[in-house]
């Protein structure tokens, strides 16, 4: 985890102390289940609660000074609450295995820190949807392989935006309800030590389903399709951080960052405003993919258990969630804050002498009896003619001298497939679909 580009609710999920605090909860739901089964006192249970209503702190230093003796951390704490509560504090852990309680906190953390991350997404939705209704008129042109295709609106390249992280939002509650399970069975989770009822009221207590069936750890497939959701996230966080760097530029100028008073774009260059938080974006985005791939190596541990993916869990657990919590949250910012430029939209629109209307001229002139190839042929070589003179031409002015087109077409008929507002008549209807609305 790296101060810069992490918050601190999200962080708090991870600290040491907080983990602390979710291992004592499990071990005390647990001992008062028991004590409700018969198989320890009452007295245990109040013992450790009665301690714990103290709001102590939890003395991090000290638990890993045992630690650094027992090699082992889940002893080393359960050996420092001892410490705290005395002799009743000798029930605790009765029939549960160390990853009873790691892998259910595990559970915990990242069921938190996806309730984080889905609200970080509804904020960056209601950012895009305001801008996407802002504009969704304002002309533009739409690019394929980098080059002008044909004219759509800014709002209608935002609405994209909603329904991808819409799509996205959706994808996070799953992987929340799917990750957030709890296994208190054992051993190698056969429950020959410790009642399921056990495993069901810790369950209950801690806001988490029951896992079906452990060996001596919750199935790292679910922990797979979690950090699997993170980078698809990421993906789109990238997605539509690239598009704003690429409308950004010099010869583009569609929409930039916007640019506080005081700041400074370069070192060496005054005249400079960056892309650097969509930059910035695109790097985050690649740590949190970054992540995937060793969460699904985790999935194949040996037999019942090993260890090989805790120290894997020990880093991607805290630094995807809490990478992807401040990406989205910058995010965000700039689509709040992005400044359009809606005359340079037009102004680019218009850059190259109408070719962005060609396939309607296409499609009027097959529709006027030409082939599609010879239609295709026609428009096509008035469009070079534009594309060399790079723009100066006019493709509308060329069409209507061409004695083939007009043959087949009035300069009337052709003057109508230039009509910029025929591309927009589909966007009311996007616009429902994507918004209900």
């Amino acid at each position: 985890m790296v101060p810069r580009y992490a918050r601190p609710q999200m962080t708090a999920i991870w600290d040491a102390a907080a983990r602390y605090r979710i291992w004592f909860e499990i071990e005390a739901h647990a001992t008062d289940k028991l004590a409700d089964l018969g198989v320890v006192p009452h007295s245990a249970a109040k013992a450790l609660w009665d301690w714990w209503a103290t709001e102590p702190v939890i003395d991090v230093p000290a638990i890993d000074a045992i630690e650094a003796v027992t090699k082992h951390d889940v002893i080393a704490f359960l050996d420092w609450v001892a410490a705290q509560v005395g002799p009743e504090a000798r029930f605790m852990h009765q029939g549960m295995t160390s990853s009873d309680v790691l892998d259910t906190t595990l559970s915990v953390q990242l069921a938190r820190a996806a309730d984080l991350l889905i609200a970080d997404v509804d904020a960056l939705l209601a950012a895009i949807k305001r801008r996407a209704l802002e504009h969704k008129y304002t002309p533009t042109i739409g690019r394929s392989h980098g080059i002008h295709a044909e004219p759509t609106t800014f709002g209608k390249k935002l609405a994209e935006a909603f329904a991808e992280f819409a799509r996205n939002r959706a994808r996070l509650v799953a992987a929340r309800a799917e990750i957030a399970t709890c296994a208190i069975s054992g051993a190698v989770g056969t429950f020959a030590n410790i009642d399921p009822a056990v495993e069901e009221h810790v369950a209950d207590r801690l806001g988490l389903a029951v896992e079906p069936v452990s060996t001596q750890v919750i199935p790292r497939d679910r922990h797979a399709m979690f950090f699997a959701t993170l980078g698809v996230v990421a993906s789109s966080i990238e997605r539509l951080a690239t598009e704003v760097r690429h409308l950004q530029r010099t010869e583009v100028l569609e929409a930039e960052e916007y640019f506080s008073p005081g700041q400074k774009g370069s070192s060496a260059m005054p005249h400079k405003r960056n892309p650097v938080l969509t930059e910035n974006l695109t790097g985050l985005a690649r740590v949190v993919r970054s992540a995937v791939t060793p969460a699904l190596e985790n999935v194949a541990l040996w037999h019942e258990r090993d260890i090989s993916h805790s120290s894997v869990e020990r880093f991607i657990g805290p630094d995807a969630t809490i990478t992807l919590d401040f990406a989205l949250a910058r995010l965000t910012s700039v689509i709040d804050k992005l400044v359009v430029y809606p005359e340079r939209m037009q102004k680019n629109l218009d850059r190259m002498g109408g070719l962005v209307h060609s396939q309607r001229v296409l499609l009027a002139l097959t529709q006027a009896g030409l082939t599609r190839d010879d239609a295709y042929r026609l428009v096509q070589r008035n469009a070079m003619q534009v594309w060399q003179s790079d723009g100066a031409l006019s493709l509308l002015e060329l069409l209507k001298a061409d004695p083939e087109v007009a043959a087949a077409m009035t300069p009337e008929q052709i003057e109508d497939r230039f009509n910029l507002d025929y591309h927009f008549k589909g966007i009311d209807t996007t616009f429902a679909r994507v918004f209900g609305e």
